[in-house]
């Protein structure tokens, strides 16, 4: 599990606004992710190598956990309680400097969300369970291909005009031959 890096600036940002021992907390915490997002962008666009980027990170580590404990004792609850809330998750934090393939951010995780809630706002919404399940499907069969880079209407078609539900031309898993 990785917790997104962008909402934790945001967080941050927020500690800063309220002032006094938050701001302080919530400016080196800031500073913290902006030395993650420069190093991770460096390693997307491959001026930086992966193991440069886990050692560089890695003297990170414990001044952040330090803020964090630090900022889970200051006076204003809202930035205590974060900081606690942080903590709990910790090991979460660095699990895209851990992990190959896994980004700071949930931001193809929340693109592919945001469909399904422009689709409500738009609609009139479903009348039964059994329609809202076939909306969930629909949406997740969609999301899915467009992933995959495949066409959206020539699979349902062919998902419609299919007879057995075992028919390989239907199959939504990528074609791995």
């Amino acid at each position: 599990r990785q917790i997104c890096w962008a909402h934790l600036a945001r967080d941050f940002q927020a500690m800063v606004e309220r002032g006094g021992e938050s701001a302080t907390t919530g400016h080196a915490l800031l500073e913290h992710s902006q030395n993650l997002f420069t190093r991770w962008h460096r390693v997307r666009a491959q001026t930086l190598r992966r193991a440069q980027f886990q050692v560089a990170m890695e003297p990170l580590r414990l001044p952040s956990k330090e803020l964090l404990a630090a900022g889970s004792r200051v006076a204003p609850a809202k930035t205590r309680r974060t900081c606690q809330n942080m903590l709990k998750v910790e090991k979460s934090l660095s699990t895209c400097v851990r992990v190959e393939g896994v980004a700071p951010t949930n931001n193809a995780a929340a693109r592919a969300l945001r469909r399904g809630g422009w689709w409500r706002r738009t609609s009139f919404g479903t009348q039964s369970e059994a329609g809202s399940r076939c909306v969930e499907r629909i949406l997740t069969v969609v999301t899915s291909l467009r992933h995959q880079g495949r066409d959206v209407l020539d699979y349902l078609t062919a998902a419609g005009a299919s007879l057995t539900p075992n028919d390989a031309s239907i199959c939504l898993r990528p074609d791995t031959s």
